[in-house]
């Protein structure tokens, strides 16, 4: 059954321990083939010498209009793996890192860590580099893997684990939640040296994400002066602002000029227009722009869900005297706490609940807005404010500011 089923899990090694011919061994040696995310190739590990019934069943089955057989040796994958191993070395030498290097020194030695952490720093940035070497490294891993369980395998493990760690260092450093330990990721990789060829395991790690209200900037920017791995600082600052920015963009859709402002100065530096020092500046004084923005709702006396439909009511709108302003406020207030009540459980799937929810938006602007707004705008208002709720509130007890703590 599992031999001819279409369900059957991924199967990248096939053992034959018994005789087969003909369509039943093609349709056996198939499953070894199919095509799944991630896998190169299979691989079929012969014990019955069967490769003799193998060329006759190709002959008959697998062979297509080139005339050349589907099935080919381990020696063909290996000449592979060696020329990505090689591809993968040069472009990192050309990046001042040096692999071979870096795999003559102890694990876990002091220098070592040092290339490597060196090594990161030249490889993570601009990000042209990196999408480079991690394409490069993706393709050794999965050749690397298309190999096992051939014991040819552990000739490349050294290399293949060294790659795996700069680039699961590259990741950690890029994601918001912190960047790995270094001496532990090494421990880890000399104990598989030491034990297997399956791979790198980096154990996960669940540290706070950083909270750019509380950076001094200047300790931060005198810090990068001295750095030594600059790239390094850039990208986690760069990883830590984009965390934050699409959780301010997500929590109120009208900061979207601080995601403009950010991928423009990123795209200007991948471009060669800003070098990392003035990027690494500009992105500081955004930084404190979000850090002020994440305040703001304090200075304006409202939470952040009453701040939201605020902006979306101010953003645009004509010009208001302090009296109308604080007006639109008193509305976010107000329709805040009316659309609430009317939430009921699974109410974007019921279109009466949508109806009621659209004439309460409706109502709550016509007698709250100041006379200043058109009718035209009004329209546009209400079905901004209708657009967020059906967004931002799926649920009637669920929001995206379910885990935000208001002031």
């Amino acid at each position: 059954m599992w031999l001819t089923g279409f369900d059957a899990p991924s199967c990248s090694t096939l053992y034959l321990d018994k005789p087969m011919r003909n369509h039943t061994l093609m349709q056996t040696i198939a499953r070894a083939n199919r095509v799944y995310p991630g896998k190169h190739s299979g691989q079929i590990v012969d014990y019955a010498n069967v490769f003799a019934s193998l060329e006759k069943a190709l002959s008959l089955y697998g062979v297509g209009q080139s005339g050349h057989s589907p099935v080919e040796g381990n020696d063909v994958l290996i000449g592979e793996l060696r020329q990505a191993i090689a591809d993968a070395r040069r472009f990192c030498l050309g990046h001042q890192v040096d692999l071979e290097r870096i795999e003559g020194l102890a694990a876990g030695g002091l220098e070592r860590i040092t290339l490597i952490a060196d090594a990161v720093n030249a490889l993570i940035s601009p990000d042209a580099v990196r999408n480079d070497f991690l394409a490069a490294q993706r393709l050794v891993h999965t050749l690397y893997n298309a190999l096992k369980p051939d014991r040819a395998a552990a000739e490349f493990t050294g290399i293949e684990a060294l790659l795996a760690l700069l680039a699961a260092e590259i990741r950690q450093q890029l994601h918001p939640e912190g960047p790995a330990d270094l001496s532990d990721v090494m421990a880890g990789i000399s104990q598989l040296l030491d034990a297997s060829i399956t791979g790198v395991a980096i154990q996960d790690r669940n540290l706070p994400p950083m909270d750019l209200s509380q950076i001094d900037f200047q300790a931060l920017a005198e810090k990068f002066k001295n750095s030594k791995r600059k790239n390094i600082d850039l990208e986690t600052l760069k990883a830590q602002i984009a965390a934050r920015l699409n959780r301010l963009v997500q929590l109120n859709p009208t900061r979207t000029d601080f995601l403009e402002k950010f991928e423009q100065l990123i795209a200007a530096y991948n471009a060669g227009s800003l070098n990392v020092e003035q990027l690494f500046k500009a992105l500081l004084e955004l930084s404190a722009s979000l850090s002020s923005e994440q305040q703001r709702h304090i200075r304006e006396n409202l939470s952040e869900e009453e701040l939201t439909l605020f902006d979306i009511l101010l953003k645009p709108a004509p010009d208001l005297s302090e009296a109308e302003r604080s007006k639109v406020k008193a509305v976010a207030r107000e329709l805040l706490e009316q659309v609430k009540a009317l939430l009921v459980l699974n109410w974007r799937a019921k279109a009466a609940s949508r109806a009621q929810l659209k004439l309460a938006i409706e109502d709550a602007l016509d007698l709250g807005l100041p006379r200043a707004y058109t009718p035209e705008l009004y329209q546009q208002k209400c079905n901004a404010i209708f657009e967020h709720f059906y967004v931002s509130y799926p649920e009637r007890d669920a929001s995206v500011y379910a885990d935000t703590q208001q002031a």
